[in-house]
């Protein structure tokens, strides 16, 4: 059974609800920009939000997501291109998708994305430097067949995690997508991919969650040519919806932790996890009531920036920022949208630059349009 996970869209009409007790710890952000700034996204149509962003440089970044819901209506897909000063929407009529989950590049003409058509099968786009089509892949148009996120190594090999007759996994294209294969299946039951990201040469990590019996835990594993899979990230139906490695001993996760249940639209908790090739240790975020959703590293490999949403402070963007060895609450433009929710962060090939994406409202409905937000370096 598919289990209900806290993501943007499913957050609702939140006042007069009940949180439970105040926090052990004030929560006190920090109220400087940090360099933030929000960049214009125009041309969508709302309800509109951006889930996922790719660079290959300050010059080239793709987002995607998706555009036009309004009440049950699912929406499209919706595809924005960066070229160096401006967003422009990319054309997507050709295709029949209602949302794009997802997106990775190296170059002009390479780069991949993930999406859920007006059906019920996951599709795979491939970028030609002009346009969004569909690729085959093995399982293409099967019933079952999920594909949940992309990422792209430095060498061109494409990475998606999903699942294929009921299996968690990753289907593996080599040569930049030209020939593809399914990989072994994940070795959990019951367990979601939502996020794939490449690490050091020959690794490849993925995280989601897996059923723990009365709810479910936060899921991460490595691919070396073989599965290894960590320990659960313990909480209460806590899932994992990005993670940064640095190593095999040097792991960041974030997520949400939805807690015991409550009215529909509760909001989580923000989950914050390090592994140290021993254990997990839970890391407080610095806020209380929310969500994280993205984690990026710098230059040098170390986790640097997570992306999130305080549900007590919402006027702007919600960012940690590393310093030394803790994690610091760092907020975005003032004025720059009504409520902004981001969804994602990633940082800039070549650069000390960073881009995140998202919402300009945390609920799925007109008037909410695409939102980012750029870190200069």
């Amino acid at each position: 059974m598919r289990r209900r996970r806290f993501v943007a869209g499913t957050i609702g009409t939140l006042s007069g609800l009940a949180l439970g007790p105040a926090p052990a710890r004030a929560e006190v952000p920090r109220p400087l920009a940090q360099g933030w700034q929000a960049v214009p996204a125009p041309g969508s149509a709302p309800a509109a939000q951006l889930r996922r962003i790719g660079a290959a440089g300050p010059r080239l970044a793709w987002a995607v997501g998706e555009e036009g819901r309004a009440g049950s209506s699912l929406g499209r897909g919706l595809a924005m291109l960066w070229n160096g000063s401006a967003w422009t929407k990319t054309d997507l009529s050709h295709l029949g998708h209602t949302r794009l989950m997802d997106v990775a590049g190296t170059c002009s003409t390479a780069a991949w994305s993930v999406g859920q058509p007006a059906g019920t099968a996951s599709a795979l786009l491939r970028w030609d430097g002009t346009t969004w089509r569909e690729a085959a892949f093995p399982g293409a148009g099967e019933q079952d067949v999920r594909l949940n996120a992309v990422a792209v190594g430095s060498d061109r090999q494409v990475w998606i995690c999903g699942s294929r007759g009921g299996a968690a996994g990753l289907l593996y294209g080599d040569g930049g997508g030209e020939s593809w294969r399914w990989l072994d299946p994940l070795p959990v039951p019951s367990a979601n991919l939502y996020r794939v990201v490449v690490g050091s040469p020959g690794e490849v990590w993925v995280g989601g969650d897996q059923s723990n019996g009365g709810g479910w835990s936060g899921l991460v594993a490595r691919w070396d040519g073989a599965w290894s899979v960590l320990p659960p990230v313990s909480g209460l139906r806590l899932g994992i919806a990005d993670l940064h490695a640095a190593g095999p001993d040097d792991v960041w996760a974030v997520g949400t932790e939805a807690g015991i249940g409550g009215p529909p639209g509760r909001p989580g908790n923000p989950a914050l996890a390090h592994w140290d090739g021993t254990a997990w240790t839970r890391v407080e975020a610095g806020f209380t009531v929310g969500s994280l959703s993205g984690i990026a590293g710098d230059a040098q490999g170390r986790a640097a920036w997570i992306s999130g949403w305080n549900y007590r402070d919402q006027t702007r963007s919600t960012y940690l920022r590393r310093d030394g060895d803790s994690w610091t609450v760092v907020r975005g433009p003032a004025g720059a949208a009504p409520a902004p929710y981001l969804n994602d962060v990633t940082s800039v090939p070549g650069t000390a630059g960073f881009w995140s994406v998202g919402m300009t409202s945390p609920t799925p409905a007109p008037p909410t349009e695409a939102y980012a937000e750029r870190l200069d370096p």
